[in-house]
């Protein structure tokens, strides 16, 4: 009678504790000579009450994959290089520091936090981490030539240039910053 009841009992805990087990085929207890069999389980379907479906992001760049590399690095060099001359003409900000290496730019702003910014190539997005708003995904949006063009934020089609610009001011308060100027900057 033990051995029915531990099997019944080993069969529903399973049953209720793997709930992404799609079919429980052949179990065996040791100590009885008989086979429990239970076939065709499937875990119960979630439903959500929300009517909204998922949104979508869809991402399909125009650029090949050379152009992609020639324009991510322009920007990248050219964020860069203006970041650098900002860290020399700025002496109020202690413990900043800047870095940039196999793509990823760094940028420690001390107490006002870190922006790393980086190539994404098997999306063919620059993504940003910033401080102030969080994560954000940037797509190519332009020629397809590269010759033109701008990163853009999908979700409020604010570029990659307009966001630094926005937020860095409030940084570099006396600096007048030019973002915009810069490779794809949109100007």
């Amino acid at each position: 009678m033990y051995g029915r009841l531990a099997a019944n009992f080993l069969l529903r805990n399973i049953a209720k504790n793997q709930r992404n087990l799609r079919y429980l085929s052949v179990i065996k207890c040791c100590s009885l000579p008989r086979t429990i069999v239970a076939t065709n389980y499937t875990a119960p379907q979630r439903k959500y009450s929300s009517t909204k479906q998922p949104t979508e992001h869809v991402v399909d760049s125009i650029l090949d994959h050379a152009t992609y590399e020639r324009v991510c690095a322009e920007t990248l060099d050219g964020l860069n290089d203006y970041f650098e001359q900002l860290m020399e003409s700025i002496d109020n900000i202690p413990g900043s520091d800047l870095a940039y290496s196999d793509g990823v730019l760094t940028v420690n702003l001390g107490e006002h936090g870190t922006y790393v910014i980086n190539r994404q190539t098997p999306n063919r997005q620059i993504w940003l981490s910033s401080p102030t708003s969080g994560p954000k995904r940037y797509d190519f949006v332009g020629e397809s030539s590269g010759a033109t063009g701008k990163w853009i934020y999908r979700h409020n089609s604010q570029s990659l240039h307009e966001l630094l610009q926005q937020e860095l001011q409030k940084v570099f308060e006396t600096q007048k910053l030019e973002f915009e100027d810069l490779p794809f900057g949109g100007r």
